[in-house]
């Protein structure tokens, strides 16, 4: 694909950053993974599914429910319930979060556009403990409330990322803080684990509905615990039209998303790799966002075995992530991303194979996936960066959050569509290959080193 325009590169190195203020943004993953493992990946899938399952006729703790539950007066199968509200979550990030990242690029006051979307996302989180009985309709929308704002924190977070850090060191930057956040992830659900292994009661179903919610609800207080650490640590560099003044900081956050989207076809390479993360990584989020429910709904494991399997992911990606982080430095982040594809696929061909209620082989499962997860994801965060015109880091981590932590929209959708039509978890699980295959033939066609030049970036010295 030929470039339309070929800028001059920009040697000028970033404003030199201190340990203390990387720390500080180490310490936001750290916070925010608690709601991507603890809510996303175990417990709410389950825990949504079941108060919908409620909802539709069934009886608590039943093997199986072919009950339908009328959203807004649309018939849905009570186990594609969840992997609508995703869908329809990320559909909403696409209006939200560009705009949301258009502001911060004009906003002298970054840290305040975190915590103001870290605190509503943990609150909508704590509030998940009013979702008793039917009430299926309240949890969709305090998720809608948190995923999004979820989203809308990590794209301002990410945004600090350029600035911490030239080309060569944003991989390491990047890697460290998706390892500290698998560990701060884990830890939380390491505790949950021990809570529900002394408290739950295998016999009362009602008992163990009530240890997920409540699960759910420590997640949010971490969150909102540990982001005051970075809103303390990060430093505040505002951009020129931020020192300049002047203005309404939201009309102008929507004017400048106006020409960022009609500009951007000068950076078509930027798209490119764009695209094929937003479907690689779309497949990756949907088998992190619905193994727990497919553990349970079709594998038929105990809730215990998907915690300590998810455990076992968390603690196995911290050091994955540290180490597809090294070998990035000796092959490229380039080329280890399309590594980590080749072994997504093998995880989606060997998860259909797994035999109902045979813990082992899901827990193996777990662990392969632990090795390649946080480093694909790490990678491309850092890669992306290199893509961005200088001082549009919101904006195009706007776009760039619409499939990145725990969220995805086309994977649940063809999910739940399979499951509706087939009533199988199996063929659903299938209909992912074709994200990881396409990802990795799209990325495959991007040629790096010409499109961080073309974005006025100085590439690193190993791709």
């Amino acid at each position: 694909m030929a470039e339309t325009v070929t800028p001059t590169v920009d040697d000028t190195p970033p404003p030199a950053s201190t340990r203390r203020e990387r720390r500080g943004w180490y310490i936001y993953d750290w916070a925010n993974s608690a709601f991507q493992t603890t809510v996303i990946t175990v417990f709410l899938g389950p825990f949504l599914t079941t108060v919908a399952e409620v909802a539709a006729g069934c009886e608590l703790g039943a093997d199986s429910c072919d009950g339908f539950v009328y959203p807004l007066g649309i018939k849905v199968a009570a186990g594609s319930y969840y992997p609508y509200l995703i869908s329809l979550s990320v559909f909403l990030t696409v209006f939200v979060l560009p705009v949301i990242g258009a502001i911060a690029d004009r906003s002298a006051h970054k840290k305040r556009l975190l915590g103001g979307a870290a605190f509503t996302g943990a609150g909508a989180t704590i509030a998940l403990a009013l979702v008793t009985g039917d009430r299926y309709l309240l949890g969709g929308a305090l998720f809608l409330v948190a995923n999004i704002s979820f989203g809308a924190a990590i794209v301002v977070y990410n945004s600090f990322l350029p600035q911490l850090g030239g080309p060569d060191e944003r991989d390491g930057i990047s890697s460290r803080g998706w390892a500290l956040g698998y560990l701060g992830g884990g830890l939380l659900l390491a505790l949950n684990l021990v809570a529900i292994t002394l408290l739950d009661d295998g016999d009362n179903p009602q008992r163990t509905l009530d240890l997920a919610r409540w699960s759910i609800v420590s997640a949010g207080v971490w969150w909102a615990l540990f982001t005051l650490v970075p809103l303390r640590w990060l430093r505040e560099r505002p951009p020129a039209a931020a020192l300049a003044g002047g203005g309404n900081i939201l009309t102008d956050g929507f004017r400048q998303l106006g020409r960022t989207v009609r500009e951007i076809k000068a950076y078509p390479l930027t798209l490119y790799f764009l695209l094929a993360f937003l479907v690689y990584n779309d497949g990756i989020q949907t088998v992190i966002t619905l193994a727990s429910q497919y553990g349970t709904e079709e594998l038929r494991l105990e809730q215990s075995t998907l915690i300590i399997t998810i455990l076992l992911v968390q603690f196995l990606a911290f050091g994955g992530a540290l180490s597809l982080g090294a070998l990035a430095r000796r092959i490229g982040a380039w080329k280890t991303v399309l590594l980590s594809l080749v072994l997504w696929t093998g995880v989606i061909i060997a998860a259909f194979r797994l035999p109902a209620e045979a813990p082992v082989p899901f827990m193996v499962l777990g662990a392969a996936i632990g090795l390649v997860l946080g480093g694909s994801q790490a990678l491309s965060r850092s890669l992306f960066s290199q893509l961005i015109p200088t001082g549009k880091e919101g904006e195009y981590y706007g776009f760039y959050e619409i499939s990145d932590k725990g969220t995805s929209w086309l994977g649940p959708l063809a999910f739940g569509l399979v499951f509706q039509l087939t009533s199988s978890y199996r063929v659903g699980l299938v209909s992912l290959l074709i994200f990881f295959v396409v990802g990795f033939l799209l990325l495959a066609a991007v040629p790096m080193r010409r499109a961080i030049v073309a974005a006025g970036n100085t590439p690193p010295r190993v791709l």
